[in-house]
């Protein structure tokens, strides 16, 4: 069967990289067989090793993506931050190396784009999660916005934002700033987390979110994320420590949000379609 290609001249991928180009070369291959085409693909790299980067150079003629490089291993918040500012499109897809889109992702997409294009105060719209985000309000299509409580007594109430595919503006940044640098990566996501929330950020969820992507790690190219082992124990006695640590988590999160700085810069952003953000106007999302 004949697949209708789906194009999206509006839209960038953003892909980062390290040390996993078979991946990349994986995830790329998906896109090229479901015929999802961007105005531009932009792939990040984070001084990945020799092997890695000689690869790049073979999909980059073979896919024909910008390349960013780096000369050493920089982290999660420099390698999204230079791939950020690469991107010349009003939409940015944010994907890493080792997710896989499903067959139902490019309708969903297209709903994401459609409601992002008709509502400018929203930032972001979210494909994929481990858990549901812990207060949604129903908005349209299968998605729905993402709603901050400070009654809420969910520690992941706090990553409204998440690393994790999504489709945003490209002026990201001039709303929430830059990613934090030389931080491990769950600092890095949870910072932005914590100035998403601050700076009034307005994103959409994904119902179903295990039914776009899936996230791939062989033993070959396993995450480059490290995990603490506690956070995966089953023990009983560990598990009591975790539950206490979450309460700490959560008291700690409230007092990270109430005592950051505002991203004062971003009164009025002037979208490339030309509409302006005025923050002054912007609806609260929190109640």
């Amino acid at each position: 069967m004949v697949m209708d290609a789906h194009h999206y001249s509006q839209v960038a991928l953003l892909i980062t990289h390290y040390n996993r180009s078979q991946s990349l070369k994986r995830l790329l291959q998906t896109f090229e067989k479901q015929q999802i085409i961007f105005g531009e693909i932009i792939v990040s790299d984070d001084g990945s090793e020799l092997f890695h980067q000689a690869e790049l150079k073979r999909l980059q003629s073979e896919f024909g993506f910008k390349l960013i490089e780096s000369d050493e291993n920089k982290g999660l918040g420099n390698n999204i931050n230079k791939g950020q500012s690469a991107v010349t499109k009003p939409y940015t897809l944010y994907i890493q190396e080792d997710f896989i889109p499903k067959p139902a992702f490019a309708t969903h997409f297209e709903e994401a784009l459609q409601l992002m294009e008709s509502n400018k105060e929203l930032d972001i719209a979210r494909f994929y999660a481990y858990f549901a985000y812990p207060k949604l309000r129903p908005y349209q299509k299968d998605f729905a916005e993402m709603i901050f409580s400070w009654r809420t007594l969910n520690h992941l109430k706090f990553y409204a934002y998440s690393d994790h595919p999504h489709l945003r503006r490209s002026n990201f940044f001039e709303k929430f700033g830059h990613y934090p640098e030389g931080k491990n990566g769950d600092q890095t996501e949870y910072q932005m987390a914590v100035s998403f929330l601050k700076n009034k950020g307005k994103g959409l969820f994904y119902n179903q979110f295990n039914m776009l992507f899936d996230q791939c790690n062989s033993s070959a190219e396993p995450s480059t994320m490290n995990r603490s082992e506690w956070r995966q124990s089953k023990n009983f006695l560990i598990l009591l420590i975790r539950a206490f640590y979450l309460k700490f988590k959560l008291i700690k999160s409230h007092l990270d949000l109430l005592l950051a700085k505002p991203n004062t810069s971003f009164t009025n952003i002037n979208y490339k379609d030309g509409t302006t953000f005025s923050a002054g106007n912007a609806a609260h999302n929190t109640l």
